[in-house]
């Protein structure tokens, strides 16, 4: 295991947090690679940083498809991405973005000019969803069934966001759920035992336009759920509008609008 010298370290410190687990194994490589020995200094750090932006060019693909680790058996999942996902950077592929790019952008390409896609299999959104030009969300919508309730309270336990409510209703104590404050997790589903609280519907949330950057802005949720053909016939409208307007190779995120909402959805 390699060791950081303080200046080193700092100047890791001075990555975004987003991008500071890939940028320090590219380091490290760098410097195994090179046969530097076992200590990373800021000389180390620079050289590194200087050879990454000098090919930066040779290894864009012109996408940039990443989702959650939900696939090696994450508790949290709430509806699995893994085919959504694989289907999408196909679409991505056929839709040869590299080449797209390659004409729009004056000089050499950065990845900062690729298309982002980012899959989380629920709302915890390890993978950052809400910042990817177009973002999936795995969801469950859960609904009140005609099982009888036992009253144990393990849904409003499992619920993170204290959705749900055990209330008098008469002779009766049933839960109730609040759906304004509901990130569709599936979490009271899982927990209970009876069937009360049982599934409505399962698909996927989709967020449009989010970016980080001078600008920053959070995806734009569309309000419903969609199936995975659904969502993969968003993306065609997506990566079509996309070449229709970016002339100059703008981010999605950069010429999307609300308004344009209707135009993709149909």
């Amino acid at each position: 295991m390699l060791k950081w010298t303080d200046e080193a370290q700092d100047a890791l410190n001075k990555v975004p947090f987003f991008v500071r687990k890939k940028a320090k194994s590219k380091i490290e490589n760098y410097v195994h690679d090179k046969g530097m020995g076992l200590v990373v200094t800021v000389e180390d750090v620079k050289a590194a940083k200087q050879q990454f932006i000098s090919g930066m060019s040779k290894n864009i693909k012109g996408y940039q498809a990443d989702r959650c680790f939900g696939a090696s058996g994450c508790p949290n999942s709430a509806n699995s991405c893994e085919s959504v996902i694989d289907r999408a950077q196909k679409l991505l592929e056929n839709q040869n973005i590299l080449s797209f790019l390659k004409k729009s952008v004056k000089g050499d390409l950065k990845y900062h000019h690729e298309f982002r896609l980012s899959a989380a299999d629920c709302p915890n959104c390890c993978s950052q969803p809400q910042i990817k030009d177009f973002g999936i969300i795995g969801a469950v919508i859960p609904a009140l069934c005609d099982e009888t309730c036992s009253l144990c309270h393990a849904c409003e336990d499992a619920c993170p966001d204290n959705c749900i409510k055990i209330e008098d209703r008469g002779e009766d104590q049933l839960p109730s759920i609040d759906f304004s404050s509901c990130l569709m997790c599936g979490k009271c589903v899982e927990a209970c035992p009876t069937g009360t609280i049982c599934e409505q519907d399962r698909g996927f949330k989709i967020q449009l336009g989010g970016r980080l950057g001078r600008h920053p802005r959070l995806g734009l949720e569309i309000d419903r759920l969609f199936s995975e053909d659904e969502v993969i016939a968003i993306l065609d409208n997506v990566l079509k509008f996309y070449k229709d307007h970016s002339k100059k190779g703008e981010r999605f995120s950069k010429i999307f609008n609300e308004t344009d909402m209707y135009e993709l959805l149909h």
